[in-house]
């Protein structure tokens, strides 16, 4: 087993942390005095659980003001999800799981991937997700920006530009579906890319109007962190705006690492 799994289950093997990671799950974006309330435990033990979640990349932060935030971040256990369930196993296994929450009257809506910065905002929602792959900032920026690569991990979906900080871009699949069109807002490769994100692929997203997606590359020893940040987002937005994205990003360091196509819905949807 690899090391980042390793430290997953480590994290996810102690209840207090995984109580914590349900809170966040409940109510994404919250301060460590936040969590610590209601919690039997010092300040000092929710730091010490939250450093072990943060380590094994199942929780990520970011600072508002003087505060700093904590999220939610699926992609983890989106990896150890491909790793063990087979693209035919996959509509079993949610079939199974959607049949245990409707007999033990959870309610189904638990099951989206991300829940939301600031409930009480009505500007802006935010999803993070974080995910470290073992490559260079130049070849990562790269798999972001090349068409062809692009589609491999990305629902088969292409993505094309000339990536100049202004210019428009347009993603999709030609002859089957158009998924997204914006503009590249800032581009600073290979760290950096801020675009719109106009959601095109049903009347149900496109009347959830124009949100903001931030690519962030940041060198870590031989590896990169990752950090995709999908802003603008309206409270109880379509799931289907940021559903996806823990499928994309596994499919992205599986083929960055290994040159295969991950075997998931996300990279074979429209792959013939």
């Amino acid at each position: 087993m690899i090391r980042g799994m390793d430290a997953v289950f480590k994290a996810l093997s102690d209840p207090t942390r995984r109580d914590l990671l349900d809170r966040l799950y409940a109510e994404d974006g919250q301060t460590l005095g936040a969590l610590e309330e209601g919690t039997p435990m010092t300040r000092f033990g929710v730091m010490k659980h939250l450093r072990v979640l943060e380590e094994a990349g199942l929780v990520t932060t970011r600072r508002r003001g003087r505060e700093k935030l904590h999220f939610l971040n699926p992609v983890p256990i989106r990896l150890v999800h491909d790793r063990w369930v087979s693209k035919y196993a996959e509509p079993w296994v949610a079939g199974l799981a959607g049949l245990k929450n409707e007999l033990e009257e959870t309610p189904m809506e638990a099951t989206k991937l991300v829940s939301w910065a600031d409930g009480t905002a009505p500007v802006d929602d935010t999803a993070v997700f974080e995910i470290f792959i073992k490559t260079t900032p130049e070849r990562l920026w790269e798999a972001i920006t090349d068409p062809a690569l692009r589609s491999r991990y990305s629902f088969g979906v292409s993505t094309s530009s000339d990536w100049t900080a202004g210019s428009s871009y347009h993603s999709g699949i030609p002859g089957a579906v158009e998924i997204a069109e914006g503009a590249n807002l800032e581009v600073d490769p290979p760290r950096l890319l801020v675009q719109s994100f106009n959601a095109l692929w049903s009347d149900e997203v496109k009347a959830e109007g124009p949100t903001r997606v931030t690519w962030e590359i940041e060198p870590v020893g031989t590896s990169c962190r990752l950090t995709v940040t999908h802003s603008g987002l309206r409270p109880g937005a379509n799931s289907e705006l940021y559903g996806g994205w823990p499928m994309i990003l596994s499919g992205l360091k599986t083929l960055l690492e290994t040159g295969e196509q991950l075997d998931t819905p996300g990279s074979l949807m429209y792959a013939e």
